[in-house]
C-alpha cells in the first residue's frame, strides 16, 4: 500500500514539474569542457582547461569566463589566466573568505603533496609548504575562521591550512578513512561524512577540533568496486542528502548539537543507475540538478551512458530530464560533469562535449534569498550589511574531491540593461542556512564603473536578494581624498572599548562641520550627530556588544571606521 502511494505521489509531481532549458556556449570556446569551475567574487568563472601548449588534461591551465555587459554568460569572453605551478588533477579546492582560491594536492600530476593559492587581483599563484604525504581524492571544507580543513589519504588524519599565514597544522584523527567520501557542511557548522566503504558516519565540529562518531547510514551508498559515491547537499528542509555510486540514497536529520543524527533511507535513483562521481548542483527552486549512469561492473569501469535527473526533495522522487543538446543520454561516463550555480540562477554545466547553461524551470526558493539592510562606503571599499549571504547549501558538489562551493555573497550592480559584478571579499561567515544571524561583506566596485543609481542585489547560490538603491559616484584613491591623510587624522579609542569612545579630529582648523553616524552590523544608525569640535565623547553605553560602524562625513570626503563594544 505505501508503494501505491508513492507511486501517486511520484506521477502528481512529475505532473507538476516544469523541466529547465539547455542553451549551449558560443563563439571560439564553443567546444570548450573543463574538469572544475570555480565561481570567483567577482562573478567571473575560472575553469580548468587545458591549451594548445598544456594538451594534456593533468595540466596547469586555467581560463577565465567573463559575462557580458548584459550580464550574459552565453555571450560572454573566455580569457587566459596565470597558470598553476605543478600540474594536478582530481584534487581539494575551497574559495576563501578573501576571494582567493585554494588547491591542493592531486590525485595525478607533479602537486600530489602540494598546494598553492590564486588572487584574481594580480592573476598570480603562491605555493604552500610541502606535504610529508600525498592529497589523493582529498575532501576539504572551509571553517568558521576562514581555515581549511583537508582529509589526507589513506590515513586516519586530517590536516589544516591557515591562509592567511599561508602554514599547515595538524588536524584532527578521523575515525574512518575520508577517501572517496562527500563531506557536507550542517547548519551547526559541523561537517558530516560517511566513511569510506562502510555504513558509518562522522562529523566534525570545530569547536573541539574533533571527529565523532555519528549514526549509522541504512545501507552503503559506494560501489562495490572503486568504493565511489555521489555528491552531498543540504537540503532547505535542513536534513542532508546523500547520493550513492550503486544506486541508493539517504537523508540525515542533525540532532544540532553533538548528539548523533538520525539517518532513513531515501529513494534509489531511478533505472538501477548510480553516481560513481559526477557533479550535482541545487537549482534555485531548491531541486538538485545530477549527473547519472550505471553503476560500474568492476574496478576501474566508469561505464556510459550518462543521463541527468531533477530531484525533487518534497516529492521523494528523480525525474529524467533531457541531456544537453536533446536526447536521453550522453556517451560519457557521469565522473566526466562538472556543474557551477551562476548568479544569475542559471547552472553553467561542462561535458566532454563543450559547456552548456542549464536554466530551471519553477521559481527562486524564499528560503534561500538573501537581504540587504544597509551599504557603508569608506574610501573606495563599500561594505554591505544583511542576512543570509550564505545561501541554503553549498550550492554544488562532486563526489569526493574538486569542491566548488558557492556559498558565499556576490554583489550585482544594474542600471537598466547593463549588468556589473562588483568584487566581494571579507565576507563574515563561511556557514549555511544562517538564518536572522547578521552578515557582512566587502566589495569594490568595477574599474570605470559609471557614476549613477544602481540596484544592488547580493547573491547566494544564484538567488538574488531584492533590489537595494546604490548611489555612485567615482571613488578617488583615499590617498587623494583625505586631504592631507584625513584617515589617519581622525581618531577613535578607546577601540575596542566598553561603548564610551573619545573622537579626535587631528587639522581641525582644515574642517568645516561634520555629520557623524554610526551603524550597528544589522545597518541601522544607532547614533548621529554633528560635530564641531576636535575633540567628541561618543555614547554607545546602552548599544549592546558588536561591531559598528562609523562614517564621519566632511567636505573633504568620507572617513568610515570599525569600532568594537566589548564587555
Amino acid at each position: 500500500m505505501k508503494k501505491i502511494v508513492l507511486i501517486l505521489f511520484s506521477l502528481s509531481s512529475f505532473s507538476l514539474f516544469s523541466q529547465g532549458s539547455w542553451t549551449a556556449l558560443t563563439g571560439p570556446y564553443a567546444g570548450f569542457s573543463s574538469e572544475i569551475m570555480f565561481l570567483l567574487s567577482d562573478g567571473t568563472v575560472m575553469a580548468k582547461s587545458w591549451s594548445s601548449s598544456d594538451t594534456t588534461v593533468i595540466g596547469v591551465s586555467w581560463s577565465k569566463l567573463t559575462p557580458d555587459i548584459h550580464g550574459s554568460y552565453l555571450n560572454g569572453t573566455w580569457t587566459d589566466m596565470a597558470p598553476m605551478h605543478n600540474s594536478r588533477l582530481y584534487f581539494a579546492s575551497q574559495i576563501l573568505m578573501d576571494g582567493r582560491v585554494f588547491v591542493a594536492g592531486g590525485e595525478y600530476g607533479t602537486g600530489d603533496s602540494l598546494a598553492e593559492t590564486y588572487d584574481p587581483v594580480s592573476d598570480s599563484w603562491t605555493m604552500a609548504p610541502p606535504l610529508s604525504y600525498p592529497l589523493w581524492d582529498a575532501s576539504s571544507e572551509i571553517l568558521p575562521d576562514g581555515r581549511v580543513l583537508v582529509s589526507e589519504f589513506g590515513l586516519l588524519n586530517s590536516l589544516i591550512f591557515d591562509p592567511m599565514s599561508n602554514t599547515w597544522s595538524p588536524g584532527a584523527a578521523t575515525i574512518g578513512y575520508a577517501d572517496e567520501a562527500s563531506w557536507v557542511k550542517l547548519p551547526d557548522n559541523s561537517i558530516l561524512f560517511i566513511d569510506m566503504a562502510s555504513t558509518n558516519s562522522e562529523r566534525y565540529i570545530p569547536s573541539l577540533n574533533q571527529w565523532i562518531a555519528d549514526a549509522i547510514v541504512p545501507d552503503s551508498l559506494f560501489d562495490y568496486n572503486d568504493s565511489e559515491t555521489g555528491a552531498g547537499f543540504l537540503l532547505p528542509d535542513g536534513r542532508a542528502f546523500f547520493q550513492g555510486g550503486k544506486g541508493h540514497t539517504a537523508y540525515y536529520t542533525p540532532s544540532g548539537n553533538i548528539n548523533p543524527g538520525t539517518w532513513a533511507a531515501g529513494p534509489d535513483i531511478p533505472l538501477g543507475l548510480g553516481i560513481p562521481d559526477g557533479g550535482a548542483a541545487m537549482l534555485v527552486n531548491g531541486n538538485i540538478l545530477c549527473a547519472v549512469s550505471p553503476i560500474p561492473a568492476f574496478s576501474g569501469d566508469f561505464p556510459s551512458p550518462t543521463s541527468f535527473y531533477e530531484f525533487n526533495y518534497l516529492s521523494n522522487s528523480y525525474t529524467q530530464i533531457s541531456v544537453p543538446g536533446g536526447g536521453d543520454t550522453l556517451s560519457q561516463p557521469s565522473y566526466g560533469i562538472n556543474m557551477i550555480d551562476l548568479p544569475d540562477g542559471t547552472v553553467l554545466v561542462s561535458t566532454w562535449s563543450g559547456c552548456f547553461i542549464y536554466s530551471p524551470g519553477g521559481t527562486m526558493l524564499a528560503a534561500g534569498k538573501p537581504t540587504v539592510s544597509n551599504v557603508l562606503q569608506q574610501a573606495c571599499t563599500y561594505t554591505v550589511t544583511g542576512t543570509k549571504f550564505n545561501g541554503i547549501s553549498e550550492g554544488v558538489a562532486y563526489g569526493d574531491d574538486w569542491q566548488m562551493a558557492t556559498n558565499y555573497p556576490i554583489v550585482r550592480l544594474t542600471s537598466g540593461s547593463n549588468v556589473y559584478y562588483a568584487r566581494s571579499f571579507n565576507w563574515n561567515r563561511t556557514g549555511v542556512q544562517t538564518g536572522a544571524l547578521p552578515d557582512t561583506t566587502q566589495f569594490t566596485v568595477p574599474t570605470g564603473l559609471p557614476a549613477g543609481t544602481y540596484s544592488l542585489q547580493v547573491i547566494a547560490n544564484g538567488i538574488s536578494s531584492n533590489p537595494f538603491s546604490f548611489n555612485y559616484a567615482p571613488c578617488i584613491p583615499s590617498t587623494i581624498i583625505e586631504s592631507g591623510n584625513l584617515n589617519n587624522s581622525v581618531v577613535v579609542y578607546p577601540n575596542p572599548g566598553n561603548g564610551i569612545f573619545n573622537l579626535n579630529i587631528n587639522q581641525f582648523e582644515n574642517l568645516k562641520m561634520a555629520g557623524l553616524n554610526i551603524f550597528n552590523i544589522l545597518g541601522e544608525k544607532v547614533y548621529e550627530s554633528e560635530i564641531h569640535n576636535p575633540q567628541s565623547e561618543i555614547d554607545l553605553s546602552n548599544e549592546p556588544a558588536g561591531i559598528y560602524f562609523l562614517q564621519l562625513k566632511t567636505e573633504h570626503g568620507i572617513v568610515s571606521k570599525k569600532i568594537i563594544i566589548n564587555r
